[in-house]
């Protein structure tokens, strides 16, 4: 490579609750206690470990206060107590909106995703024209322009999907999603009802930038709302509100509708997010909002980009038990082209490769918990590009402690590099997964680890069928050993 090149690193609308108790007893949330009692008497924005786990004794925040969280990694929040959570107040891990970047009021920056959810795809630029897709798995396709479609004028961006299809741009709209097709559609959904494993909304697709020099760019996509994991061996009490909805889209040019091939497409609406709340007991009849972002206004009807889908939430009594998050696999890159992956990466430049890097790239992997023997996969995915992957060599050393190497392509500009690994469980391991399974003995674990974002789990069963679990779900197993 001739040029530096910066390399990022990831691993129902509205419910109104019920009014009356729910209970059962015995159940503990697994909180260690250590970050004390929660109760912020004004609006706060709390610092998330790189873990994404608080452990409250109590939690209590009062109407009128709003509590958001500031975050290092792409992790979801999971807030454990071991007493009683009362929110009068408001949480809100919702999606940003598109932001305003360099040109006037443009607003072509995607917007960044709460939580554990993803950002919205960057408008595209004048002449170049076409919009970035959104991140993560339902990333809504970005808008591009065709002078013999879309009424000749630039396309806005997808929405983002999650718990069912984003919303297409005009230009298309009504056709639905189609796998491979990236323009201007909405993004597919994924996961599953039960939140498992718990990730938030995809991000909006940029709308298509002006095919004329004077003109303006596209506005960028709406980030997903985040994911929000609620465990309490007391009682819940909402009667104020929990906020994970989807960011909205940019204006095209400001502040008006106004159309025309003069202006850029508009970007597509963020997903909504996911918020799961387990405890002991519920009551309160406050709001949970995962609704997904609004479609973007460019005029002229085909500028419009799609609106972002919602997401899930539930509130689920747990009749005992224990929850338990540690003792989990880990899949982590540690260097790239020589140069060292920060401890805490944040998902947004962390590795700067020097302009002497030539490819293909060596890319150092570490890991724990994973058989040796098993080969990662590593994906390069670019803004305006096709993902690039390559196999890693063996994991060689114990299954405490273990590495791998990959050689792969990295073009100049900001990418995003991932890890996925496919592995296979012992007999116990097994039957023991099997009842996110439906009483299935589940064959082998494939995992998916994002550096600054949240670490996926798909359980594989004997027969082949496939489920999503919570990445924390693969704690309660008896060993890792296979």
């Amino acid at each position: 490579m001739k040029n530096p090149s910066f390399t990022r690193l990831i691993a129902a609308l509205s419910l109104v609750c019920c009014a009356g108790p729910l209970a059962a007893a015995g159940f503990s949330s697994g909180s260690t206690g250590a970050d004390g009692a929660f109760a912020p008497n004004a609006d706060t924005t709390v610092q998330l470990p790189t873990s994404g786990v608080l452990n409250y004794t109590t939690v209590n925040i009062p109407a009128g206060v709003t509590v958001r969280f500031a975050q290092t990694n792409k992790a979801p929040v999971v807030m454990l107590a071991t007493g009683d959570v009362k929110i009068a107040g408001t949480v809100d891990i919702s999606g940003a909106p598109s932001l305003n970047v360099t040109i006037g009021s443009f607003q072509f920056q995607g917007g960044k995703g709460g939580p554990g959810g993803y950002d919205g795809g960057w408008g595209g630029q004048p002449v170049t024209s076409t919009g970035g897709t959104g991140y993560g798995p339902g990333g809504g396709g970005g808008g591009t322009y065709n002078g013999s479609v879309c009424a000749s004028v630039p396309q806005g961006g997808g929405g983002g999907g999650f718990s069912g299809n984003g919303e297409a741009s005009n230009c298309v709209k009504g056709e639905g999603y189609q796998a491979g097709v990236k323009t201007g559609f909405g993004g597919p959904g994924y996961g599953s009802i039960t939140m498992l494993p718990l990730v938030g909304g995809s991000g909006g697709g940029g709308g298509a930038g002006s095919p004329n020099g004077t003109g303006g760019p596209g506005s960028g996509g709406g980030g997903g709302g985040g994911a929000l994991l609620l465990v309490s061996s007391g009682t819940v009490e909402l009667t104020g509100a929990i906020k994970a909805t989807g960011g909205n889209p940019g204006n095209n040019n400001g502040t008006s509708c106004t159309g025309g091939v003069s202006y850029g497409g508009t970007g597509g609406g963020g997903a909504g997010g996911a918020v799961r709340i387990l405890a002991s007991a519920f009551t309160g009849n406050g709001t949970i909002n995962v609704a997904g972002g609004k479609f973007g206004c460019g005029g002229g009807g085909r500028h419009d980009g799609g609106a972002g889908a919602p997401g899930r939430s539930s509130v689920e009594i747990v009749t005992g038990g224990t929850f338990n998050i540690s003792a989990l696999p880990s899949l982590a890159f540690t260097s790239i082209g020589g140069v060292a992956v920060p401890p805490n990466p944040t998902g947004a430049g962390d590795v700067e490769l020097p302009n002497t890097v030539t490819n293909p790239v060596t890319v150092n992997i570490a890991a724990s918990g994973i058989p040796v023997g098993t080969v990662v996969k590593v994906i390069l995915n670019q803004p305006y590009g096709t993902n690039i992957t390559a196999n890693s060599s063996p994991l060689s050393g114990t299954l405490q402690s273990s590495t791998a190497t990959a050689s792969i392509d990295i073009p100049p500009g900001a990418t995003v590099l991932m890890a996925s690994t496919t592995y296979t469980l012992t007999l116990a391991m097994g039957e023991a997964l099997s009842v996110y399974a439906q009483g299935e003995r589940v064959e082998k674990v494939r995992l998916s680890a994002a550096m600054g974002g949240q670490t996926q789990a798909t359980l594989i069963t004997v027969s082949g069928k496939e489920f999503d679990v919570p990445y924390a779900a693969l704690a309660t197993i008896p060993s890792h050993e296979g």
